[in-house]
């Protein structure tokens, strides 16, 4: 699955693909850093500056063996969001598709694991849809909208 979805990204940074058509607009795109981010040199800087850090920061040896948690936490991330999101949990809207909201465990994943919603309203800035469902992210983009870091649309305020 995450070959596949790698592979899918591959084509639409390529513009080979173009995403699915409640998918696009709405949101910034930056191409040059798409490009950049996925170089090998961005990467094995990012790696360097993830080593950079434990040399810094580390108290005790033990401390590197953290290291690839560190490297592989996108990925996993990724891996967990898109098998949970699509095999276990309750949907709030039929939208033709397997996506399913995995709450509890949703919090663990900041609001990622509403997938059902977010397959519904994929430009929302807020995840949740029902009252008892809480996107923990939600109240920190308002903040940043509050203190002008960024922009939240009138809808999604």
């Amino acid at each position: 699955m995450m070959w596949r979805t790698a592979q899918s990204y591959k084509l639409y940074e390529k513009r080979i693909k173009e995403p699915d058509a409640q998918f696009k607009g709405n949101y910034p795109e930056w191409r040059l850093l798409d490009y950049w981010g996925s170089t090998h040199v961005s990467r094995i800087l990012w790696g360097v500056a993830y080593v950079a850090f434990y040399v810094i920061f580390a108290t005790h040896w033990w401390m590197f063996l953290l290291l690839p948690v560190h490297f592989f936490m996108g990925p996993i991330h990724g891996a967990v969001v898109n098998w949970c999101g699509h095999k276990y949990g309750y949907a709030n809207f039929e939208n033709g598709d397997k996506s399913k909201n995995s709450t509890p465990f949703d919090f663990l994943m900041l609001g990622e694991l509403f997938q059902n919603n977010h397959h519904k309203r994929p430009n929302s800035a807020n995840f949740a849809a029902r009252w008892f469902e809480i996107d923990p992210v939600y109240p920190v983009m308002r903040l940043m909208h509050w203190i002008r870091l960024i922009k939240l649309r009138e809808a999604y305020l």
